[in-house]
């Protein structure tokens, strides 16, 4: 007997360690859960700093900072999630929202969301969020790719400097790269470790789609031709023109920057915000620009899945947390998303917060992120169930094999259908 009572004892402790308590018997003060993503000293920093704003200002309502991880949030979160456990507040990306909101893991804002936040966001940044006929999230931050530049390098080459209005096409960005590399240096470093997210996303420039949805709302992979330009750009670039290394197909984004700033890469493609780290690790007087991502038959379209912010359906005070939730992003005044998206080093999704004279700046690029806002489009994997498994048993070995050359376009093709589509089915039974 006391076995089972300090059994149901401790499962009653994980309950009250997970959604929010107090407050409903007038005890004290709602207390909430906001467990957050935010991992670059700015972006941590002001984040806190807003958590400490709402407390001062609301005592009836406080929340608390958990500091969590990009690196295992999905595993973390469906962890949490099953054993009611999950935060009140839930910061994660787009793309990995669609199986926890089918799974009912996730409330719908629709009705708790205020107006104003609404219509303050674009509705293609809303599309990231929604599933069937609810909102599960509030997207905040997004991040478009980009080529960060040696600029030096660019102009004493004599190569064309593209810009947002003119920005070079794929084929032309595969010509320039094969003039800026020669004597063990090259036009460019693809860090491809994770090479789902990048190639799906920059392939919408081209056309590309992969994912289709049917009249009966099923989804089929197709690997159709604009879905082959990007891969085969990379694959001749490493394996023909000898203008990018595949020691760095490899690697993350940042294990590029000591040889982007030796001067063995001209350029490499990354996100927005990996230009903190340029400006924070580049040696005095070297000189870097950002430049626009080549454009396709699309132009400079690309794929995003913006930072989010949910709330758990498991919840008890969804009302309030959705009243932080729009203070945090305050579309009457748009400081608060300057402030996140500053720290952050990526662009707000708010109209208001976007036309910010901080961040249409030249210096660190600022002004090129800006001009691609209008290009942003929702990744294409957004809302199709059953990705994290396509993406990690499938999509991602076959890609890299890709790309160093083992396998060739059919046997991808061959890959990223007939074995991709075998998982998502089970996804639409």
């Amino acid at each position: 007997m006391r076995t089972r009572t300090a059994a149901l004892l401790g499962a009653l402790l994980l309950l009250l360690a997970g959604c929010s308590s107090d407050g409903a018997d007038g005890t004290g003060p709602i207390r909430l859960r906001f467990q957050s993503l935010a991992w670059q000293q700015e972006s941590v920093a002001v984040t806190r700093e807003l958590v400490r704003e709402w407390n001062a200002t609301h005592p009836g309502v406080q929340v608390e900072y958990v500091q969590g991880s990009w690196d295992s949030v999905h595993d973390q979160l469906l962890t949490a999630f099953e054993g009611g456990e999950a935060p009140d507040l839930v910061h994660d990306a787009s793309d990995d929202l669609a199986d926890f909101a089918h799974g009912g893991y996730l409330a719908d804002l629709t009705d708790l969301l205020s107006d104003r936040l609404k219509s303050d966001i674009p509705g293609r940044s809303w599309r990231t969020t929604t599933f069937g006929d609810g909102i599960y999230g509030v997207p905040f931050l997004q991040e478009p790719r980009v080529l960060i530049a040696d600029a030096a390098r660019l102009r004493t080459s004599g190569v064309r400097i593209p810009t947002p209005e003119h920005p070079w096409s794929w084929a032309e960005f595969r010509q320039v790269t094969a003039r800026l590399s020669g004597a063990g240096t090259y036009g460019v470093a693809w860090p491809l470790k994770e090479p789902v997210s990048a190639t799906l996303n920059l392939s919408l420039s081209a056309g590309g789609r992969l994912f289709h949805r049917g009249a009966d709302g099923r989804v089929t992979v197709r690997f159709e031709a604009g879905d082959e330009v990007v891969p085969r750009t990379v694959r001749d670039q490493v394996g023909t023109d000898r203008s990018a290394p595949g020691s760095t197909l490899g690697s993350g984004g940042s294990d590029t920057l000591p040889g982007f700033f030796g001067g063995r890469y001209a350029m490499v493609p990354l996100g927005f915000s990996y230009r903190q780290q340029v400006a924070q690790q580049a040696p005095e007087g070297f000189e870097w620009q950002v430049l626009p991502a080549p454009a396709g038959a699309a132009g400079l379209t690309q794929g995003v899945s913006p930072q989010t912010l949910s709330i758990a359906e498991d919840s008890p005070h969804k009302k309030e947390a959705a009243a932080f939730v729009d203070f945090l992003l305050r579309p009457d005044n748009p400081d608060n998303m300057v402030r996140l998206a500053l720290g952050d080093w990526m662009l707000p999704t708010g109209t208001r917060a976007l036309r910010d004279p901080a961040l249409h700046t030249a210096e660190n690029g600022w002004a090129v992120g800006a001009a691609l806002a209008a290009h942003l489009s929702p990744a294409p994997a957004q809302s199709v169930r059953g990705y994290p498994e396509w993406k990690d048993k499938v999509a991602t070995p076959a890609l890299q094999e890709y790309y160093s050359g083992a396998i060739g376009l059919d046997e991808l093709r061959h890959r990223l259908e007939h074995d991709g589509n075998l998982i998502l089915s089970r996804y639409q039974r």
